[in-house]
């Protein structure tokens, strides 16, 4: 069978579950001297670890994919075996692989087989747990030959256990079962023409107020909307935006 941990027992996001299932794994490994049982019990993590793996051979976040494969890197290295040997063959009765296929494996080593699909899928439903919304500041008065627009970001956590960033400019909110969340990313994309002003040294304390000034270095025809969005870092299934 399969085994895997998750931060809670309703977990729908594989994102943290990875994490947590690497270290275990690392953790059962590294057992001196390593049994048969050690080995088995790795085994049930292993096959449920690369069913996460993506087509490119990541995960779903930098930090989960460095400690997933450096679990999968050490359980390559204690089952290695030089005297075996494995033959993998991808057959089609129609002679192609675009319909049904079958693998089949012969031989004595360890070895992952990834097969990618790729098919169309449904539009995802909008995100629950975070909200946002922006709205921008403009000096029409101004007669700089550089118009700049500016997000003004006020954040703090209030009594119902959401974050904010208060609606003068931008605002976003958390909507979770958690008291927190994780590290949360809000990706701005530039409208074209525009480049940001240099953040400098953003706090990670709360209150937190910052402002954002955005610069038109070149004048663009039918400027088109830029899309701002919001993410839990760990648990990308968590997101929203406008």
């Amino acid at each position: 069978g399969l085994l895997h941990w998750t931060q809670t027992s309703s977990e729908t996001s594989a994102s943290l579950a990875v994490e947590i299932s690497s270290y275990v794994l690392l953790a059962s490994l590294s057992a001196s001297p390593l049994s048969s049982s050690n080995l088995g019990y790795a085994s049930r993590i292993i096959r449920w670890l690369v069913r996460q793996q993506n087509a490119y051979g990541g995960f779903s976040s930098t930090q989960n994919t460095v400690v997933a494969l450096q679990a999968l890197a050490l359980y390559s290295t204690r089952v290695y075996s030089r005297e075996g040997a494995s033959t993998v063959t991808v057959q089609s009765p129609s002679g192609d692989t675009e319909w049904k296929y079958s693998v089949e494996v012969k031989g004595s080593a360890c070895a992952s087989v990834q097969v990618a699909l790729h098919y169309n899928i449904p539009t995802p439903t909008d995100s629950t747990m975070l909200s946002i919304q922006v709205k921008t500041e403009v000096d029409c008065n101004s007669n700089s030959l550089r118009p700049r627009v500016t997000l003004k970001l006020q954040c703090h956590t209030c009594q119902n256990q959401t974050l904010i960033s208060q609606a003068s400019l931008c605002f976003h909110k958390y909507h979770g079962k958690e008291l927190t969340t994780n590290m949360i990313i809000v990706d701005l994309k530039m409208l074209s023409g525009f480049d940001p002003e240099s953040l400098g040294e953003v706090t990670s304390l709360f209150p937190f107020n910052h402002t954002l000034d955005i610069i038109q270095e070149l004048p663009v025809q039918n400027l088109k909307p830029a899309v701002v969005k919001i993410y839990d870092y760990y648990q990308l299934s968590d997101q929203a935006e406008t």
